[in-house]
Parts: C-alpha cells; structure tokens; sequence
C-alpha cells in the first residue's frame, strides 16, 4: 500500500508542468514570446481552449515558434490570429486567439499568419516614461514662451 501511494506521489510530482496533449496541434511564429512557457494557456474568448506544447527558434527566420494544442471541439477560421498577452501586469503570459471569418478552417499541423508578440514590462514603461518626458518637456517650453515679455517693434515698423 505504501509503495503505491509512493509511486502516485512520484508520478504526481514528475508528471507536473509537462503539458497534457488533447486536441490537435497548431503552429504559430512569434517575434517575441517573453514570459510564454511550454504549458502556458491557449485561450479563446476568455477560456482555456488548449496549451502550448513546444516553443523553439527558426534558425532561418529567427522567429519562435510555438506549437500548441487546442481542442477537438473547436474549429478555428484560417485567418484567425494569435497574440500573446498576459492577465495582469505581472501576471504570466498566454496565448490569446481571435478567430477571423474565413469560412475555410485551420487543419490540424496548420501554421496562424497573424501574430503579435509579448510586449515586456519594460517597453511599456519605456514607452510611458518617454511619453511623460516629452509632454513636461514640451509644457516647459511653451510656459517659458508665454512668460516671455512682447518685444517691441522694430525702428520703422508697425504692428
């Protein structure tokens, strides 16, 4: 009985963070996929449809490219995208399908065309700062033009 419950236990614990392959398979090439992970969720409309299952780079195109499952049930248009997103802004990372309305659909081993890559943390908060610098800087300068003082015509000329 103890050997049992400790084979269980090891199959548990071994067992966990592989992916568990249900539905078919789709491929998908990425700029970038920072903070995706074998594992992570593929969700449709909210909900989790499937997982990602493999992720490698393109030695030719230097993409990633992320295999995933999704499942049996749902059958996806050709010209559905792919974006990878996150749930919060720490919070980790999956991928987000938008079906399109191509009456034709995806076979299984196929490729999605239409992708969007991770954005990290920190472009986003490169993107903020450089907005915020920009607009004090821009603020600054027209107070410092309005604080200037009219400067008289010219000798000779009139208003």
């Amino acid at each position: 009985m103890l050997a049992v419950l400790a084979g269980m236990l090891a199959y548990a614990v071994l067992d966990k963070g592989r992916p568990h392959e249900s539905g078919y398979r789709l491929n998908a090439g990425f700029a970038h996929i920072d903070g995706l992970s074998v594992g992570s969720d593929v969700r449709l409309a909210g909900i989790t449809v499937g997982q990602v299952v493999d992720e490698h780079v393109d030695p030719k195109t230097f993409e990633a490219q992320v295999t995933f499952t999704v499942r049996p049930d749902i059958k996806l248009p050709d010209d559905t995208a792919a974006i990878i997103t996150s749930d919060s802004l720490l919070g980790g990372k999956y991928i987000a399908l938008s079906p399109g309305g191509d009456e034709k659909m995806l076979a299984p081993g196929g490729t999605i065309g239409q992708t969007q890559g991770a954005i990290s943390l920190e472009q986003l908060l490169s993107k903020f700062i450089f907005s915020v610098t920009d607009t004090l800087t821009k603020a600054r300068q027209d107070k410092a033009q309005a604080s200037r003082p009219a400067q008289p015509p010219a000798d000779g000329d009139t208003p």
